[in-house]
This record gives structure tokens, sequence and C-alpha cells, in this order.
């Protein structure tokens, strides 16, 4: 797996054709992006970090609701939705949660349960936002 700058255009299209280049036309595009905020109560969040996370978390709103608008103008055998990921334990958790992390399903766990997921959507899953269930709790 590669990375991309994905707020570079030429980075975009770099990995796009790189893609094309090696596997061909992908069947399946998954957006996915993480943000690391402090742990701590809202009120006692620095501004700059406030302002972070609520433009991170409006974003994954309008996820949904594009997805909604979108659903209803793609052509037919055509599927767009929401995936909610759940809770990951990646090095972005480690970093918040410590040795609490293992306790949450590892990306390896996450795609074996999302694969059959994503396989099975139907038209009927247009435009809805599903999650992949974690057994993790947080802590607080």
């Amino acid at each position: 797996m590669e990375a991309m700058k994905k707020s570079s255009n030429d980075s975009v299209k770099e990995m796009a054709g790189i893609v094309v280049d090696k596997i061909g036309v992908p069947d399946i595009i998954v957006n996915n992006a993480g943000v690391f905020n402090g742990q701590g109560k809202i009120w006692e969040i620095p501004k700059q970090e406030f302002d972070n996370a609520s433009a991170y978390c409006s974003s994954k709103w309008a996820i949904e609701g594009l997805s909604i608008s979108v659903a209803k103008e793609i052509p037919k055998g055509m599927t767009i939705m929401a995936l909610d990921p759940g809770i990951v334990n990646t090095d972005m958790l480690f970093t918040l949660l410590g040795n609490i992390a293992s306790q949450f399903q590892t990306p390896s766990k996450w795609a074996m349960k999302a694969a059959p997921m994503i396989l099975n959507l139907t038209r009927m899953d247009n435009g809805a936002s599903l999650t992949v269930d974690d057994p993790g709790v947080l802590p607080f």
C-alpha cells in the first residue's frame, strides 16, 4: 500500500495512474481520514484544536449528506454509501489511549469484517450510512 498527499491534486492523479497501471480500474474506492486530538473535556480543548476537530466532525457529516444526494443521481448498478469504520487499533489510537488501544480491532480484523459487508452491498444500501461493528468500549 502506498500513501498519497490527499490535499495535492498532482499526488492524487499520480496515485490514480499507479493504481490503473498496476491493477486496472478499481471496483471500490475507500476514502479515509483521521485526526488526532488530545483527550479532554470540550471546554478545556484549546481553540485551534477545537476548530480542527469541529472541521473534521463537520466533514464526516457532510460525507453522509453527500452520499445521500449522490445516491439519487448515480446510474443503476452503482451504489454509494458512507462507511463508519468504528474504532480501529492504529498508531493514532495508541497515541491517545496507550495500551488500551489493543482492545480494539486491528486494521486487518477490521478489513476481514468490512470486506464481506462491502462486497455484499446492493442497490438497497444506496445512500446508507453503515458501521463496521467494533467490540471495544472507550474508557471515557
